[in-house]
C-alpha cells in the first residue's frame, strides 16, 4: 500500500513536565513516542514512518529501521504537519496518516479499521462521545452543547494525500487537527468509531498509575573448573564458571525473583524446576517470558538496584557491557538500572572466590 505515516512530536510540553517533553516520558516500559513508532510498524501498512521533532539529537542513538526518517519540525503543530507533508511529496503517497505522539494508546486494530475505510473515502477520522457535559461561550452568554450531538476526533487521522496537502499549503491560520481543514470547506469526512483508551496526554496527571510494589531477588552459585561464566547475560573471561542447573548467571537469576516477588508469582524454581526440560538453558531465555508476562500484565519497571557480591572478577571493569545487556533484555533504559560490586573481605566460600552471589530489588507500577 501507498501509505506514509506522520508522527507529529515537535511540541515543547510545558504543561507536562519542565524538565522533560511528553513524547520522552518513560511509560509502559518505553518512552511514550515508541508506542506510535512500534505500532506502525508491526502493522505493515506503511511505506514510511515520518517522525517530525525538534529535539534531532535525541533520536541519534536510536537505531530504527530505514523506513523511518526524522525531520525538523516547526513553532506549532499545524506547522510540523505542513512541513511533514512537504517532504514527503517527492514520494508521491496515495494516503498519509497524521497522528500525535502523545497518543500511545491506540490499537493496529484502529489502524486497520481506518486503512479500510480509506478505500471509499477521501478523509477517515476516528471519533468518540464525550462523557462530559460541554458549554461555550458567546461575548457574556454561556450555552449548552448537546452531547449527542458532539464529538471528540482523535488521531490518527487518514486522508487522501493530495488533498489534505492542496488544502494544507493554502491554509493561512493555526489548525488543531487536519480534520479541520475538510471541515473549514464542507469536505466529507467518514468519522469511525475510535477508541476510549486513545486519550490524549497533556498533563503528568494523565498517565494513570496505580500502586507501586517492590521486590527483592538473591541468588549464590559455586564457582567451578572448566565452566562458562555468564552475569547479567554477557560472557565474562575467567578461570570458573558458576555451577547450577542452568548457566548459573546470578544476576539474571536475582532479577528474575526479584520480579516475581513484586508481582506476587512465587519464585524462579515455580517456573524453571530442575528438570531435563532446562538443564543448561541459558538465563536469558528464562528472563524473555518473565518480562513479557509483566509487560502483558500492564506493569512497568521503574528502576533495578543490583549488588553482585564477589571478590574477583571485579565488577568496575564489565559494568557498563552488563548494564548494555540487562537494558537490552528488559527494554528498560540503561539510566534505569544500577549495578554495584561488593566485596565479603575475604571471608567465607565468596571471600575465598569458591561462589558468587547476587542481590535485586526492584521497583515497578502496574498501570491502570
Amino acid at each position: 500500500m501507498n501509505n506514509y505515516f506522520v508522527i507529529l512530536a515537535a511540541g515543547k510540553s510545558k504543561r507536562f513536565d519542565k524538565n522533560i517533553a511528553k513524547q520522552f516520558y518513560n511509560y509502559k516500559n518505553k518512552e511514550i513516542i515508541d508506542h506510535s513508532i512500534d505500532k506502525s510498524l508491526n502493522s505493515k501498512l506503511f511505506k514510511k514512518i515520518i517522525i517530525v521533532t525538534n529535539k534531532l539529537n535525541h533520536f541519534k542513538k536510536k537505531k530504527y529501521p530505514n523506513s523511518i526518517k526524522i525531520i525538523k519540525g516547526g513553532k506549532e503543530r499545524s506547522d510540523s504537519s505542513l512541513i511533514a507533508l512537504k517532504y514527503l511529496k517527492k514520494f508521491k503517497p496515495k494516503n498519509v496518516y497524521i497522528h500525535d505522539a502523545a497518543r500511545p494508546n491506540f490499537s493496529i486494530k484502529l489502524l486497520k479499521n481506518i486503512t479500510k475505510n480509506l478505500k471509499n473515502n477521501k478523509a477517515v477520522v476516528p471519533i468518540v462521545s464525550s462523557k462530559d457535559s460541554i458549554k461555550y461561550k458567546i461575548k457574556n452568554q454561556i450555552f449548552n452543547l448537546n452531547r449527542d450531538n458532539s464529538f471528540l476526533t482523535q488521531t490518527p487521522q487518514a486522508f487522501r494525500f493530495k488533498e489534505l496537502y492542496n488544502l494544507a499549503i493554502n491554509e493561512k491560520n493555526k489548525i488543531s487537527d487536519e480534520a479541520t481543514l475538510f471541515i473549514n470547506r464542507n469536505y466529507k469526512i467518514k468519522f469511525i468509531p475510535g477508541e476510549n483508551k486513545n486519550k490524549k496526554i497533556t498533563y503528568l496527571n494523565d498517565i494513570e498509575k496505580s500502586k507501586t510494589y517492590f521486590g527483592i531477588g538473591f541468588d549464590i552459585h559455586k564457582l567451578i573448573k572448566d565452566k562458562k561464566l555468564y552475569l547479567g547475560g554477557v560472557k565474562i573471561p575467567f578461570h570458573s564458571g558458576l555451577k547450577g542447573h542452568s548457566d548459573g548467571d546470578v544476576i539474571l537469576h536475582a532479577i528474575i525473583d526479584a520480579i516475581l516477588g513484586a508481582t506476587r508469582k512465587k519464585d524462579i524454581g515455580t517456573y524453571f524446576p530442575n528438570t531435563k526440560k532446562f538443564i543448561n538453558i541459558r538465563s536469558p531465555k528464562m528472563l524473555k517470558p518473565i518480562i513479557e508476562n509483566i509487560y502483558k500484565s500492564n506493569y512497568s519497571i521503574n528502576n533495578l538496584d543490583i549488588n553482585l557480591i564477589c571478590e574477583q572478577p571485579k565488577v568496575s571493569k564489565y559494568r557498563d557491557k552488563i548494564i548494555n545487556s540487562i537494558s537490552k533484555l528488559t527494554t528498560l533504559n540503561k539510566s534505569q538500572i544500577n549495578l554495584k560490586g561488593k566485596t565479603v573481605e575475604k571471608l567465607g566460600l565468596i571471600g575465598k572466590e569458591k561462589a558468587i552471589a547476587c542481590e535485586v530489588i526492584i521497583s515497578i507500577t502496574k498501570y491502570a
